[in-house]
């Protein structure tokens, strides 16, 4: 199962707009609900569920930082998918800027898929 910030309840900070004003605080269920809007484009399954997110990293001041994987390096998504991730983290309110890192430690394998994942993929 995919990686939070922590092992205890996420915080969520506020940031700074220019204006002097506080921005909403993100939390990082929301970050989540935003990154569950991304579909791996050969699998009907959302890249949270399949175990792509390893981290994800909420600054006080409104960055937010994904580390992520794909399921192989020779992925035809490796393009794609990162910047649509990074596309739906920006509409989450109070998010200044993301950041999306693609890493291959550790390797992604099926075992991290949620429940949900292995059910609609027949694979339990």
């Amino acid at each position: 199962m995919p990686q939070g910030t922590s092992g205890g309840a996420p915080e969520a900070h506020a940031a700074w707009t220019p204006d002097g004003e506080t921005a909403p605080r993100i939390s990082e269920e929301a970050v989540i609900n935003a990154i569950a809007q991304v579909y791996d484009p050969e699998i009907p399954v959302n890249i949270y569920e399949l175990g792509l997110i390893y981290a994800i990293e909420l600054g006080e001041d409104g960055l937010v930082k994904v580390e992520m994987t794909l399921t192989t390096p020779s992925c035809p998504s490796a393009q794609e998918l990162p910047s649509q991730v990074e596309e739906m983290v920006r509409t989450v309110p109070g998010v200044g800027d993301v950041s999306v890192e693609v890493v291959w430690d550790p390797p992604w394998d099926p075992s991290r898929m949620s429940e949900d994942a292995r059910l609609a993929l027949n694979m339990y």
